[in-house]
């Protein structure tokens, strides 16, 4: 990509075991790589959201991946913002502790490609850019350890639009600027080294920045590259170092493209893909309707699930007449939580 070639690598973010089918049966013509992601909150040693630890995540994939005729081999496992962010709320010390532990627990698992993420203050303190740098340093080393000489690839920055999606309708986005790039990169280049870590920070491959993209229940921010422009032209100073777009769901195959030729060369993926599952099953009820079949009822049963445990919805919609629209149609797509309930 840093050469001019306008290639990008999609990063697959889901747990949810018919999307990722689809999404590995579709590389099936073709022997290019497969990059799939788990988050702190979603995967972690204690289960996160999805129950899974990372080794029971890895058997999770590659077992999709066979079923589907998808040699393991082609798989790259991500962990994203692994850091002390689900336990934010404790203090530093134990939410650390915490974060080391799941790092060595990705790496021994098979992840390669590791987000190290520790810009979210902790209980009761303050954190400044310098600290944040060095507890990822600090991270690296615990990762290093654990791979006993398997070259991991890393990624460092957190400029990211809201995890789900925007709240709030907003008409733009700052963008990154390029100072704030050049000195995120230098404060991890100079805590890598405090602490003999030269090498694997040879091997930062991704710095993660805010293109100006970005979604909400009823909203897309697209891509504007003249927005962009001073990013786009730093990458190449960057040491090897392209940029990872998160958020990057609904926008057009233009914006996508514009994206990767503007040096974005991970471009990360999530409430989409359980979107477009949602919009398959609910094409399906409507047949039943058409068809004059017996009724499934997932679109009540789903309802009420989601009415039952309101904690993964209620902050991302607005009370009030389109409340249920959002609930079972917004572009945040909550409804992935909701999928495992029996």
């Amino acid at each position: 990509n840093l050469s001019g070639k306008a290639t990008g690598l999609p990063s697959w973010c889901s747990a949810h075991p018919e999307t990722l089918s689809a999404i590995l049966h579709s590389y099936r013509a073709d022997t290019a790589p497969i990059l799939i992601e788990a988050t702190c909150n979603q995967v972690n040693q204690f289960g996160g959201y999805t129950g899974m630890t990372p080794a029971d995540f890895v058997r999770f994939v590659q077992g999709l991946a066979r079923a589907e005729g998808i040699d393991p081999a082609r798989l790259i496992l991500g962990g994203d913002h692994l850091g002390p962010n689900p336990w934010r709320t404790e203090p530093a010390a134990t939410a650390l502790a915490k974060a080391r532990d799941m790092v060595a627990g990705y790496v021994a698992a098979g992840f390669s490609k590791i987000h190290l993420d520790a810009s979210m203050a902790c209980a009761g303190e303050a954190l400044a850019e310098p600290e944040m740098a060095a507890r990822a340093a600090d991270l690296c080393a615990v990762a290093e350890a654990a791979a006993q000489g398997r070259p991991l690839h890393y990624i460092i920055g957190t400029e990211v639009p809201v995890p789900g999606g925007e709240t709030e309708h907003r008409d733009a986005l700052a963008v990154t600027t390029p100072d704030a790039v050049r000195r995120t990169h230098d404060l991890h280049r100079m805590a890598f080294a405090a602490r003999g870590l030269e090498a694997a920070f040879a091997r930062v491959i991704g710095v993660v920045v805010q293109p100006g993209v970005d979604f909400g229940n009823d909203q897309i921010i697209g891509y504007d590259p003249a927005q962009a422009g001073g990013l786009a032209a730093l990458a190449p100073a960057l040491q090897g170092a392209a940029f990872e777009a998160h958020s990057t769901d609904y926008q057009t195959q233009a914006a996508l493209a514009a994206l990767v030729r503007d040096h974005f060369a991970l471009l990360k993926v999530g409430p989409e893909l359980t979107f477009a599952y949602r919009q398959a099953v609910m094409a399906l009820e409507r047949l039943e309707t058409l068809l004059r079949l017996p009724p499934s009822g997932v679109t009540a049963a789903l309802l009420a699930a989601m009415r039952a445990r309101p904690a993964d919805w209620r902050p991302y919609v607005e009370a009030g007449p389109e409340e249920e629209t959002m609930m079972l149609y917004g572009l945040s797509d909550r409804l992935r939580y909701y999928w495992p309930n029996p």
